[in-house]
Order: structure tokens, then sequence, then C-alpha cells
């Protein structure tokens, strides 16, 4: 999504950062500004980014994703970690079309996938539950994740899908982790940028743990061993 100013006469226009970035030091907000369930307390280092926060977030992405895309399309959520994610984008969407001199119809259908084990990935995709990809082919596709690890995980879904022809294909990310273990996928929509640090809630999981947990968060070491594999 370059951004379309003309630039200046003799000076090159410095590129529009298309997401918001979490920087390495940051130490995010108090567990106790927050209503965070109490049986979670003692496992989170602190919230990285409130629940109201995301959904401002993801309302401008909805918009972003109205403007750019050809209609009809099938929006292929990511379960489990992209249901959250997926529920309220597709909710402003649906908002926008409502209320727009533009709208489109939208499909939904849904595949999971299975990467990770304790917070280590690994290196392998599994397709574990959902309708068959045969309803892709010929369509334009919008999939919808939770976070962008190394990357490896959405190449390879996405060399699968090849195989079925869809028309088109968009991938829109709440979260893309900043690790020296990318392998370098950027997808076309990105929530934001975040250090190479575990994080739980809005529907992110450790071990299927914290999805009730509203607020993105740190999962501290307590954490790690009380839930682990």
């Amino acid at each position: 999504m370059a951004n379309s100013g003309a630039e200046p006469s003799g000076k090159k226009q410095k590129a529009k950062q298309d997401f918001i970035v979490i920087p390495d030091d940051y130490r995010g907000y108090d567990l106790s500004h927050f209503a965070v369930p109490g049986h979670y307390v003692n496992d989170l280092e602190h919230v990285m980014i409130p629940h109201g926060f995301i959904l401002d977030r993801t309302k401008r992405l909805a918009l972003d994703i109205c403007r750019d895309l050809q209609a009809p399309i099938v929006a292929l959520c990511v379960l489990k970690g992209g249901y959250q994610f997926f529920t309220d984008l597709l909710g402003f969407i649906k908002g926008y079309n409502a209320s727009s001199g533009r709208s489109f119809q939208m499909h939904v259908d849904f595949i999971r996938l299975k990467s990770y084990v304790d917070d280590k990935s690994s290196g392998e995709i599994k397709v574990i539950g959902g309708d068959s990809l045969e309803n892709l082919r010929g369509r334009n596709v919008l999939i919808v994740e939770d976070i962008i690890d190394t990357g490896g995980t959405m190449m390879k879904l996405l060399d699968l899908l090849k195989q079925y022809e869809p028309a088109n294909v968009k991938v829109a990310s709440l979260f893309v982790k900043r690790t020296p273990k990318s392998v370098g996928y950027r997808p076309d929509y990105t929530g934001f940028e975040i250090p190479d640090q575990f994080v739980v809630g809005y529907a992110l999981d450790y071990n299927e743990f914290f999805r009730d947990l509203n607020h993105v968060c740190v999962i501290n070491e307590t954490g790690k061993k009380k839930y682990a594999a």
C-alpha cells in the first residue's frame, strides 16, 4: 500500500508506514490498570495492546479492505487464533457495506492449522479442520490471520491454496512479529508490528489457554511453565 502522493522536486518522499510499530523497548501497561481475569494475573508480564486500541485499528483495516478489494470475496478465517479478529473485522466490513455508497457480497469460510507446540513453531503446517478448499476455486479470497511469526506457515498455506486456483488472494493479519527467524513474508494488511515476544489474549493462545483474555498481553515464564504441554 504505497503512498500515492507526488514526490517533491529533487526529494524522495518517505514511504508511508501502513502498520503500527510496537518498539522493542516497549514496556506496555501494568495489569492493575485493566480488567484482567484473576486466574491469569500471575501468568502475565504486562498488557501490550488494550482491547479498545485493537478494535480501533481493526476498524481502520476494514475501511482499507473495503476500498481495495474486488467483489465478491470469500473471507477465510484461520482458526483458532484468528476467530476474534475475524469476527470484529467482518463486523466493521458489514457496517461499511450498510452505510457507505459502495457495498459487496461477502462469503465466509474457515480453515484450521496446527504449527505450534508450547511457544515453538514445529516448522510444519497441518490442516486439521475446515471445509473443502475447492470452495475457493475462481474466487477472490481474503485470508484473515491473527499473527504472522516467521511467515513460514502463511507461505505454505498460500502455496497450498494455489492448487485450487483462486482468482485473487490477499492476507490480513492483526500482528506481524519482528523476529530474526522471519522468512521475509509480509501480509497485504497489517494491524501491528510487535517485538519478538510470545503474546496471548484476544483469542491468541498458549496451548489453548488465554483465549478468554480480551487484551493482548505478554506471557511470563511462570505462565509458560504452568500451561506447558
